[in-house]
């Protein structure tokens, strides 16, 4: 996985650091005003990939949403952000850990693939010691009745100036 960061910070011409390892083994010192994550949020009981990269990127069970969410805490500077998204059948769980950290979620907002199908993601900006009421804002369709990206979806691609990275590049 640390091949495909290493890629898409490529494209975007971004300086990074990369940590190879467990994220919540990192050691250090440093805060940070963002951290932003996709991580793995499958529930361990669905079928799982054989492959273990796909498996440790992909399953819950690497990355705890409690012990993520208490290293983002250790992780950030007051007042810092974490934008994240999560399975949106877990947002209950989300909502309560992050609670009991102190981050507290300013905007939410479910992402739909189609109009008529429920929410298997939802994408949250939290921050830490915020006292904010949260915003739920509408729905984000991904596509129309046709399967085609709808307009907002490919903005956010142009956006981004990046693509999903679907396979080995």
């Amino acid at each position: 996985m640390i091949d495909y960061a290493k890629h898409n910070y490529r494209l975007n011409d971004m300086k990074v650091q990369s940590h190879f390892g467990d994220f919540t083994e990192w050691k250090t010192d440093e805060k940070f005003d963002y951290i932003i994550s996709n991580p793995p949020f499958y529930d361990s009981r669905v079928t799982q990939s054989d492959n273990k990269h796909l498996n440790i990127a992909r399953y819950a069970h690497h990355l705890p949403i409690e012990n993520f969410i208490s290293k983002v805490k250790k992780c950030l500077k007051p007042r810092g952000y974490f934008i994240f998204c999560y399975d949106a059948k877990q947002v209950d769980l989300l909502l309560h850990h992050l609670t009991a950290y102190g981050i507290n979620a300013e905007t939410i907002q479910f992402v739909h693939s189609k109009i008529d199908r429920e929410s298997k993601l939802v994408m949250i900006a939290a921050r830490m010691g915020s006292k904010s009421m949260t915003q739920i804002l509408p729905p984000f369709v991904v596509f129309n009745d046709k399967s085609i990206y709808r307009e907002k979806a490919m903005k956010a691609f142009e956006r981004a100036n990046t693509n999903s990275i679907k396979g080995d590049f």
